[in-house]
């Protein structure tokens, strides 16, 4: 692993870290903001009706995700868990559009956006194959391949087919002219 992963991956993840402990030791004020959302979306989802526990659930999931970010443990899979826990919590942390006080929406503005950032970040890190090829990369390489392979087969079925026409060609004028010089006369 190159030096920058090694450096970059547990500063991404501590914030994700910190954030998923604080909502599972303080669920509270988070739950009390995503009563409306669980309300709307909840049953519809089958998702349990009490917010505190998804607010602690999503926080468990952030804080070890961000632990196996941090540790270099199934990296990708990792920041793809930190992104879809990222979303909510950023919606539900910092509603600055409900804010009226100017500074106040000023500020919570400012940390959304750096929420964002974090979610951009942790979705470079889940597309990061650490300069080896990704999956879809081999999956058209594959095709390409099989594609390259089947044009050269056909390529030598035309040849062999070719090849084995002149053969019986000649082969039936040796048999002609055998039989021709058997014949008395």
């Amino acid at each position: 692993m190159s030096l920058v992963r090694t450096l970059a991956r547990p500063l991404l993840a501590a914030t994700f870290v910190s954030s998923g402990i604080d909502a599972v030791l303080h669920p509270m004020n988070r739950a009390e903001r995503a009563r409306p959302l669980v309300d709307r979306f909840g049953p519809g989802l089958g998702l349990p009706e009490n917010p505190e526990l998804l607010v602690r659930g999503n926080g468990v999931v952030m804080a070890a995700a961000g632990m196996a970010l941090a540790g270099g443990r199934a990296p990708r899979l990792s920041a793809l868990a930190l992104a879809a826990t990222a979303v909510p919590a950023t919606f539900l942390d910092q509603p600055f559009w409900e804010q009226k006080d100017p500074e106040r929406r000023r500020d919570e503005r400012a940390i959304f956006l750096r929420n964002l950032g974090l979610l951009g970040g942790v979705l470079l890190a889940a597309v990061d194959t650490q300069g080896r090829p990704g999956l879809a990369w081999r999956g058209r390489n594959a095709l390409t391949r099989a594609e390259k392979g089947a044009a050269r087969a056909g390529r030598q079925a035309r040849r062999a087919g070719k090849v084995a026409r002149r053969q019986a060609r000649l082969e039936a004028r040796a048999a002609l002219h055998t039989a021709q010089s058997a014949l008395p006369g």
